[in-house]
């Protein structure tokens, strides 16, 4: 395992991205131009990052992940093996003349995913779509609404099915209005419209 200082870099590096010295390519990944990796990041084997997508510091995108730009993913983020973020809402391979429709026919959007939140393997992102900081997405999960800081989301579509503090657990209820880590014991309450936030 490669130290803090050195990084590894298997994978194929496009011309133009930019990655701290202590990220780690994986063989079979393909980083595109413009892009920007921050310290101690991993990505995986196979896995794709998009012409500009900005991902922060110790991020982890698993095996065969695919992240298409405008995506931006804040410190800490992961995304699980095979999880995909979209950029294209209405996807068409060809203009209604029936001519091939090319970058300029389009407007990318983007997923952002807030500190700490985790995407599930195998679970899509369809953009434009925010992610909160410390979410969590169920693996396998169709997201296609924003989720909220702390919220657990399954399915396809995604829904609410709780809640989850920094540890990754899912909190357990101490009263209609508060919730607690098994792990941490850290309390949190839910204020309105229906968010989370810690107590401490």
């Amino acid at each position: 395992m490669p130290d803090a200082t050195t990084g590894v870099r298997r994978g194929q590096i496009d011309s133009g991205a930019t990655l701290h010295v202590s990220a780690n390519i994986w063989d079979l990944a393909h980083v595109r131009e413009s892009a920007e990796i921050g310290a101690e990041t991993i990505v995986g084997r196979g896995a794709y990052i998009g012409a500009g997508v900005r991902i922060g510091s110790r991020c982890k995108i698993q095996n065969a992940a695919q992240i298409f730009e405008p995506a931006v993913l804040e410190d800490g983020v992961f995304v699980g093996p095979g999880a995909i973020l979209t950029n294209d809402r209405t996807p068409r391979a060809i203009n209604e003349d029936l001519t091939l429709k090319r970058a300029t026919d389009w407007e990318p959007v983007g997923v952002h995913i807030e500190r700490g939140a985790s995407v599930g393997a195998g679970a899509i992102c369809v953009a434009p779509v925010r992610v909160g900081a410390w979410a969590m997405i169920a693996a396998g999960a169709v997201v296609v609404a924003d989720v909220r800081p702390f919220e657990l989301v399954a399915g396809v579509p995604a829904r609410h099915i709780g809640w989850v503090g920094p540890a990754g657990l899912r909190l357990e209820t101490v009263d209609e209005v508060t919730f607690r880590c098994p792990r941490t014991r850290q309390e949190f309450r839910t204020v309105p419209p229906g968010n989370l936030e810690p107590l401490t």
